[in-house]
Order: C-alpha cells, then structure tokens, then sequence
C-alpha cells in the first residue's frame, strides 16, 4: 500500500524493473530493488538527515531513495546508476517530480557511471548502499571514500541496507569505519537476518 502511496505523492515510478539486472553483469552487479518505503520510513525516523548533508546513493535504480530524501528533508542527493535505462527512468521521474512539487531542482542530480568512478566531492558525507554490487567495487568505492576524507576531513556515514557479510568484514577489519547503529526491521527480521540496517562512521577526529 505504501510503495503505490509514495510514488503517487511524489509521481514516479519506481516499482518498474523491480528484480532485474543491471546491463546483464550478473557477477558484480546485482538485481535492481527499491528499498521499501518501509524501510525508509523507519530508517529517517532513526537516522534524520539535515538540509545540509550531501548524500550519494550508489545504484540509486529509479531514484526512490532520492525523491524521498529531497521531499522530506531537502538535502542535497546525488544517485549514481551505471545502467543507461535506469538512469533515462530516473530523469523521468525527475521531470515528473519537479512538475508536481515545484521544488528546485539545483540539490538532486542523477549520474550515469560506474559506482567506482563516480568523483567523490569534498561536500559529501552520507553514503546509502543496498547491497549494489560485489565486494570488489565496494571496496574501491570505499577507498575513493577515504581518500577524499584524507582531502578533506569531515564526519563520513556509510548506510547499509542488507548489508551483505564482506562489506561488513571489510568495514570493520580494514578501515576505520566503526559501527554506530544497527536498526533491524520490525517482522522481517526474525525471518532473515540481513533485513537491517548499519550505519558506519567515520570521524574527522
């Protein structure tokens, strides 16, 4: 009820494709999924996000992730999607969005590249994965992460959203990321494990 809810208050569309693969790369990229509204909801209930984070979601899909944040908390949010069709769907709903809200459009933007190339700019300082891609790409996003924390040094969250077990590995054993929250999703939890969430920070300190 509420994925036909949101979608309508917003007008987009981000149900389409649900469970498809990303340009047919099977091994390193998977499925597309939005995450729940649900989810969503429960997560920035927890976790608020201020008009003045930069907040990047890597394989933003159709975009839902962003137009929530930008509706509700007016942050600046960037969705970086490597699949061309899904990134064409996105600035759709973007046009669709912004026709109906009359918001500016000057604090969301979509980007078509690979996870891994995506610059990292010194403003940035949240950034949403739901299990995109394999560990390899996580791990070389991560270190573009941390190379410009080196540049620029700021408070830097990771969110994962089922999160996948090598991320976690990776995040606690080789960088020094240290875990902040852990929010397990009501009723889905007790039937699979990874249906949480973990929030990984990063101190300029």
């Amino acid at each position: 009820m509420k994925e036909y809810y949101y979608d309508k208050l917003l007008n987009i569309k981000t149900q389409d494709h649900k469970n498809a693969y990303t340009n047919g790369n099977t091994i390193h990229y998977h499925p597309y999924e939005p995450t729940p509204y649900d989810v969503l909801e429960l997560l920035f209930t927890i976790y608020p996000v201020k008009q003045t984070d930069y907040i990047v979601d890597f394989g933003c899909g159709l975009g839902r992730l962003n137009f929530y944040i930008h509706y509700f908390y007016h942050s600046s949010i960037i969705g970086v999607e490597r699949n061309e069709e899904f990134y064409k769907k996105a600035i759709d709903n973007k046009n669709h969005y912004m026709a109906k809200t009359k918001r500016k459009s000057d604090k969301m933007f979509f980007l078509n590249c690979l996870a891994e190339e995506y610059e990292i700019k010194k403003e940035d300082n949240r950034f949403y994965f739901f299990n995109p891609f394999s560990i390899n790409i996580f791990r070389k996003v991560v270190k573009n992460i941390l190379v410009s924390f080196e540049q620029k040094k700021r408070e830097v969250d990771i969110i994962l959203y089922y999160p996948h077990d090598d991320y976690i590995f990776f995040l606690e054993n080789e960088t020094l990321f240290e875990l902040i929250s852990e929010i397990k999703i009501p009723k889905m939890y007790d039937k699979d494990p990874y249906e949480r969430i973990l929030i990984y920070r990063l101190n300029k300190c």
